[in-house]
């Protein structure tokens, strides 16, 4: 019998006259992201860059450690995949030809596993006829089943489609506009920048809501909203119902340059935004007018990681001293070491001179008693320079002990530096500068007892979590002002005695 794909799977008709919507979230509803194949996803990223001349875009790579990565079920690289697939991209010698079915086979995938994203943009394949046969009743019926599953884009695209006062089908839209609504603040409660967008508009231009709609347009900077940028570095440079038509040059200079950034680099977070641009009556920080540190202000934070422990030898004196991180080499055997050049160095008796520049351990020849391997253990690598004569070690010992066997155990070796996450490379978070003299944690009901950069935290069994355990949901907080609240500034549904907050980077920074 044969089995029917995805991509022709029986759909409910779409109803643009639903009576309601049930907020779904896409975290709650996609595999879990493996650090391995987020690495490779991150990378390929870098590859493809705005921030790349179009024709030093590695496609090919990207869509090779995309594939890695979907292979371990990464749903983010499986869309962008496809995305890049069913139309090819990129400029020779990094070009991508077409393959439509590859595009389709790798979104159906998706779907199978559950994930809204992939229902989503197997719509769009039904708009637009690629890959498969053009089919917009389809293609809204998937888009309603992605947004039911937690698609914020699907919510968004509904969303703006239903928040209308009356139907135009031929238009593509409807008069539905509580569950519109409901849409559009399902996607900006996922942190959606578009969905932000959407629901700015319809605030500022239907309901001339404009505090909401401020405060609406400038989270959705926070969420990497190119076109919110753009529009509040509009409204602030004239005169506007939207900023109580007062115009503030300053401000407007500083979302274009944040629009600019985000044209540049999509992926780009500013979750910490108030710390360099507060909305009115909030006084502007001093900005020395480099992008650069306007878009660093902004980026989430990392918290600075602990020194380096010491390695074995950093604390030791005199000839045991190696320094702090180097370390001797883990294959170094006590038999027959090798020198840097590959040269095997056979092991020398007592009252003899080192033969080679570097580190011998001191061992009895033949070890018999436990006296004996209590002496060998306590006995550690000590540095030699060549022609050098080994140290007398006899004190203590007697000539029924046997003699003392030199063993050359190298050169030290540089530790490797830590590797960085991912995020971390591609430019998207920055390293905290200073940390706090100690942990600092808050309550979320009550006022913020230090300036700086805060990290918020639902306990590991509320269902929320994931929507405000992020790096992306930290908040640049002054002293005495009052945290974020996630059900009026989030829309999300938890009170703000339940959310600890951490201080990660002090204000002094």
């Amino acid at each position: 019998m044969k089995t029917t794909l995805p991509r022709n799977m029986a759909l409910k008709t779409f109803d643009p006259h639903r009576k309601d919507f049930t907020c779904q979230y896409e975290v709650d509803n996609v595999p879990p992201i493996d650090a391995q194949a987020e690495a490779w996803f991150q990378e390929g990223l870098r590859m493809t860059s705005r921030d790349l001349p179009p024709k030093q875009r590695n496609y090919p790579k990207a869509v090779e450690l995309w594939q890695q990565a979907a292979n371990k079920k990464h749903w983010k690289a499986m869309m962008n995949l496809a995305g890049v697939l069913i139309n090819g991209d990129g400029f020779a010698p990094y070009e991508v030809a077409a393959d439509p079915e590859r595009a389709v086979q790798i979104v159906e995938q998706g779907m199978q596993l559950g994930i809204p994203a992939a229902f989503d943009l197997m719509g769009s394949f039904h708009q637009n006829g690629a890959g498969v046969t053009g089919d917009m009743s389809r293609a809204y019926g998937l888009w309603e089943l992605a947004a039911d599953k937690g698609s914020p884009s699907a919510q968004t695209f509904l969303g703006r489609a239903l928040d209308a006062s009356y139907d135009n089908p031929q238009e593509g839209f409807w008069g539905n506009r509580e569950v519109g609504r409901k849409m559009l603040e399902c996607a900006f409660a996922q942190g959606y920048g578009k969905g932000a967008l959407e629901l700015g508009l319809t605030l500022n231009v239907i309901d001339k809501n404009y505090v909401r709609a401020l405060k609406v347009f400038h989270e959705g900077v926070k969420m990497g909203c190119e076109e919110c940028a753009n529009s509040l570095s509009s409204n602030f440079g004239s005169m506007s119902p939207l900023t109580s038509n007062f115009i503030d040059t300053a401000r407007s200079e500083r979302y274009s340059a944040l629009g600019d950034a985000l044209y540049h680099n999509p992926d780009l977070r500013f979750p910490n935004l108030d710390k360099i641009l507060p909305l009115p009556p909030a006084t502007l920080p001093q900005w020395d007018s480099k992008i650069e540190s306007l878009i660093n202000a902004a980026k989430p934070v990392m918290p600075a990681p602990p020194p380096p422990a010491a390695t074995p030898g950093a604390n030791l004196s005199g000839r045991a001293h190696i320094p702090q991180g180097w370390v001797l080499p883990k294959e170094a055997m006590p038999l027959a070491a090798e020198t840097s050049d590959g040269r095997r160095v056979t092991s020398q008796y007592e009252s003899t001179t080192a033969r080679f520049s570097g580190y011998w351990l001191p061992q009895l020849l033949s070890p018999r008693t436990q006296e004996h391997r209590l002496w060998d253990r306590d006995q550690i690598p000590q540095q030699y320079a060549r022609g050098e004569p080994f140290a007398d070690l006899r004190a203590g010992l007697t000539q029924n002990d046997g003699r003392i066997m030199w063993h050359y155990m190298g050169l030290p070796q540089q530790v490797p530096p830590r590797a960085l996450p991912a995020q971390l490379l591609g430019g998207l978070w920055r390293v905290a500068q200073a940390n706090p003299a100690a942990m600092t944690l808050c309550n979320g009901a009550k006022p913020c007892p230090h300036s700086g950069v805060w990290q918020p935290t639902l306990a590991a069994e509320h269902p929320l979590k994931s929507l405000v355990n992020w790096r992306w949901r930290q908040a640049a907080v002054v002293q005495g002002q009052r945290f974020p609240e996630p059900d009026k500034d989030w829309l999300i549904a938890v009170d703000s005695h339940l959310v600890t907050w951490q201080l990660i980077e002090a204000a002094s920074a």
